[in-house]
């Protein structure tokens, strides 16, 4: 029986990072399970999303940085995917529902930012997660605050500044505004954009990527881009010491994989997962095994340097 993307396509309470479209919107229950507010914190009004937090869990909540430009809703199927785990994540300024930013802002303050939202809602130690431009973020955030982080996931991402670069006509292509409003536009120039292939042979999940995708405003673009001019974490990450998983596709056109090699080479308790036939939205087309890899790493034994960690956020 059809359920509005093909019939090989498994019902979306099945399988949450495909869910059907209807004129542009997603017509799935993944929203409705999240808790969404509008916070004002550190100077800032921020949509922000939470999963399951008031949910008793024998794991730590995950702290979600999305990729440029990006709404919450893009990402959310993660959180739909791993039921077992809290989840928080917001819209940067200017992007998704959150409000234009009236100043620019930075990796520092932004990450001061996120710490005071997980005080807000009542959250110490976190396993902290990203994805492409989030991923940066991610790494500040556990460089900045080292005690409110247990461990460190790095999606499709990069060192900063000192990184690798994509290839030419994937930039082309992502800097048009257009992937974010025109649909045809995405899907004449997906695989150009991202690379890789569906691992289950589908288009619907590209369908359902397009359908959550909302475009940000032209100054909380911009501002985005701005916040990472200049910046690397390539001199620090020979002191962060948290067990780090990176994940990178093999035919990821945005982010080449040899950039992954440079973080794992830099970062001294990591490891990598490549992704055969993925491109920068593994996440989504490689789904099943994106969520397996992610729970293996964050499920593993405590390591005796976690077990013997000390700090105000440390259980």
């Amino acid at each position: 029986m059809s359920h509005g993307i093909c019939d090989a396509c498994p019902p979306p309470t099945a399988h949450p990072f495909c869910a059907p479209t209807k004129d542009g919107f997603i017509v799935t229950e993944i929203m409705d399970e999240a808790v969404i507010s509008m916070e004002q914190v550190a100077g800032r009004t921020l949509r922000v999303a939470t999963w399951r937090l008031q949910k008793q869990s024998e794991h730590l909540p995950i702290l979600f940085f999305n990729g440029i430009g990006a709404n919450i809703e893009a990402v959310a199927p993660l959180a739909a995917a791993m039921p077992e785990r809290g989840f928080i994540m917001f819209d940067m300024p200017g992007t998704g529902e959150s409000p234009d930013p009236i100043i620019p802002y930075n990796p520092f303050t932004m990450s001061w930012t996120a710490a005071e939202l997980l005080g807000r809602f009542g959250l110490g130690e976190v396993d902290v997660m990203g994805v492409s431009w989030g991923g940066a973020m991610a790494q500040h955030f556990a460089l900045q605050h080292p005690a409110r982080t247990r461990r460190l996931t790095l999606i499709a991402t990069t060192p900063g500044m000192a990184m690798v670069p994509g290839n030419p006509a994937a930039f082309t292509k992502m800097a048009n505004p257009r992937r974010y409003i025109d649909p045809e536009f995405m899907n004449e120039h997906f695989a150009t954009l991202y690379g890789g292939a569906d691992a289950d042979g589908a288009a619907h999940q590209k369908d359902s990527h397009i359908g959550r995708l909302k475009p940000p405003s032209p100054r909380g673009y911009m501002y985005q881009l701005l916040c990472m001019l200049g910046w690397t974490s390539l001199p620090a990450l020979p002191f962060l010491k948290k067990e780090t998983l990176i994940m990178m596709g093999e035919d990821d056109q945005i982010v080449r994989p040899i950039n992954g090699q440079i973080l794992k080479a830099m970062i001294p308790n990591s490891r990598i997962k490549m992704f055969a036939g993925g491109g920068h939205l593994f996440l989504l087309t490689h789904a099943d095994e994106s969520v397996a890899a992610i729970r293996e790493f964050l499920d593993a034994p405590e390591t005796e340097a976690e077990k013997d960690r000390v700090g105000a956020y440390a259980a």
